[in-house]
């Protein structure tokens, strides 16, 4: 069964998007999507709430498609991966991790 992993997350105090968006792009995407378990990979930048001039509750959406849980444990373990998620948890601001599945 295909596990879809959304983390909702705002910035930390001082981290300017324009620097998170290019780790993302050039670290994270890139090494995240190669990772044996990862079907999609994709960060999404919020622009507001549908039908009002209120900003989103959170900056950003990962979602993440997973085909073996298992297997992401065995991944995340990776030193390469490691390092990324040390440096996601430097930008990132009490990300929420929510496993979902298809219904």
């Amino acid at each position: 069964m295909t596990t879809t992993i959304v983390v909702l997350f705002n910035l930390k105090p001082g981290v300017s998007p324009s620097d998170y968006e290019e780790w993302a792009r050039t670290t994270d995407l890139p090494t995240v999507r190669k990772l044996d378990a990862v079907d999609q990979f994709s960060v999404l930048r919020t622009t507001g709430l549908l039908g009002s001039d209120a900003p989103a509750p959170y900056q950003y959406v990962e979602l993440l498609v997973v085909k073996d849980m298992q297997q992401l444990g065995a991944d995340v373990s990776s030193e390469t991966m490691q390092k990324v998620a040390a440096e996601f948890q430097q930008l990132a601001d009490n990300p929420q991790f929510i496993l979902t599945e298809s219904i």
